[in-house]
């Protein structure tokens, strides 16, 4: 990007360049709801047929359900299978609920056999089996068997179309293979899976490596004998990993036997670590991708349990305090300062356990470096604890003219943030030896270990010192 583009950006005379190029507008958006009030079916088709899939599934979700539908129904078989991949789980399982079985059935057919899945996954049980057993009996296997997988695995996520190619052939015989008409592959790919007569496969060649190599070369020959391949019950989370870790582009998935049953690309990667990514962060908030697009009765119901787990928390943060009631009454200055101990702590051990919580997602984070992690961490906490605590110090005996109370709250800060570092780093840890998301339960744990402290600490030491 040149400079002038950057000035571009500085300048906010636009939110975004990017946003001129890519995407839907707000204009295009304002344009669609218009269309949909007037039911201009021409201007509809004008539209939103000339936009990329993932930009008219962008447009339906900024729909009303009822003008949604209007626009499914009026399009009919004229908007590509592949939308429905694209739109979000809730606003997808809303749409789908306007389609009969027979027209949910062409939609399927139309979609790659991970796409099939993924949208078959949307229906409750009763609409699954009434749409497979309208399904062609080979496309039906497909499905059934990638449903027999269980959730997040390789198995679900991978396609079971597949380019594969004998090792005794040619370039030649292979090029004239993918060429034939009546030959079934995959709309794209990026390798060719070599297998041996067993169906194990044995090696890869890329395409690139089709192309430049001579008609008569053996692909046994070009193929590439480092390759990965990724059983079909491996966690997804492992499988972004692999291709993150060792730059894949495509791989072969295999049963338990080791025999080749699919490939997973890195598109299909891609969405599982931005929807991990996503799903920590939401879960560290109580809240879930769907929220966004459910009603307000729903959303509210699926908050309310984190909300209540936070009162919980809270109330045990309260009864430190109370136990501290004197000291409270004798000393009104601790009221004022004890959320600052407690606030700092808590901001603490957050910085530390989002870098853990990420760590262990993506495997940097293991049994072996835990210790010296632990201990820069703790290191952290300390020397920050010592800077604020020294800061805070200052403060509290200038603001209050008390050396006492800002000798006390020094020294809490300083405890409160060396603990945070620790519990950061502990609490995620924990949570994942005890089989728990670290993203959902740490921020809570380790909040409450911070007010705790923070509390206890701050309060227990003025009603020595101070009282």
């Amino acid at each position: 990007m040149n400079q002038n583009s950057g000035r571009y950006f500085a300048d906010g005379q636009k939110k975004n360049a990017f946003d001129a190029l890519y995407g839907v507008s707000p204009k295009q958006i304002s344009q669609l709801r218009d269309i949909c009030l007037a039911k201009d079916k021409q201007g509809l088709k004008s539209l939103l047929l000339s936009q990329h899939v993932a930009d008219q599934a962008d447009l339906l979700q900024q729909l009303d359900d009822q003008a949604r539908q209007w626009v499914v129904t009026t399009l009919g078989a004229s908007l590509d299978a592949e939308v429905f991949s694209h739109l979000d789980h809730a606003v997808r399982e809303d749409v789908l609920e306007n389609f009969e079985t027979e027209e949910l059935t062409e939609i399927i057919q139309d979609l790659d056999s991970d796409d099939a899945v993924d949208l078959i996954e949307t229906l409750d049980a009763q609409d699954q089996q009434s749409l497979l057993a309208k399904m062609p009996a080979k496309a039906r296997m497909l499905v059934e068997t990638a449903l027999a997988f269980p959730d997040d695995s390789a198995g679900r996520l991978m396609r079971r179309e597949a380019a594969i190619v004998p090792a005794q052939w040619t370039v030649g015989q292979t090029i004239d293979h993918m060429r034939h008409p009546e030959i079934q592959l995959p709309d794209d790919f990026y390798n060719l899976i070599i297998i041996a007569p067993n169906l194990k496969p044995i090696g890869v060649v890329p395409l690139a490596k089709i192309l430049r190599s001579s008609r008569d070369k053996i692909v046994q020959e070009i193929m590439d004998n480092d390759f990965k391949v990724i059983p079909a019950i491996m966690d997804q989370e492992d499988v972004a990993f692999l291709f993150r870790q060792y730059a894949l582009v495509e791989s072969p998935v295999v049963d338990q036997d080791g025999r080749l049953i699919g490939s997973i690309t890195f598109d299909d990667v891609v969405e599982v670590i931005d929807a991990e990514h996503e799903d920590d962060i939401l879960k560290m908030g109580g809240v879930r991708e769907d929220d966004f697009y459910q009603d307000a009765l729903r959303t509210t119901w699926s908050r309310s349990s984190w909300l209540f787990v936070n009162l919980i928390t809270a109330i045990l943060a309260s009864l430190v305090i109370a136990v501290f009631e004197a000291a409270i009454d004798k000393v009104v200055a601790l009221a004022i300062l004890m959320p600052i101990v407690a606030s700092m702590g808590g901001n603490a051990g957050t910085q530390t356990m989002t870098v853990a919580v990420r760590a262990l997602a993506t495997n940097e984070l293991t049994p072996s470096n835990a210790v010296k992690i632990l201990g820069k961490e703790t290191l952290v906490g300390g020397v920050n604890g010592t800077i604020f605590a020294v800061l805070i110090g200052v403060l509290a005996w200038l603001w209050f003219g008390d050396f006492g109370l800002g000798g006390v709250i020094a020294i809490a800060m300083s405890a409160n943030l060396l603990v945070a570092g620790m519990v950061g780093i502990l609490v995620p840890l924990a949570m994942q030896y005890w089989g728990r998301d670290p993203a959902i339960s740490s921020s809570i744990v380790l909040t409450t270990i911070t007010d705790i402290v923070g509390f206890f600490s701050f309060l227990g030491l003025a009603s020595l010192v101070l009282v």
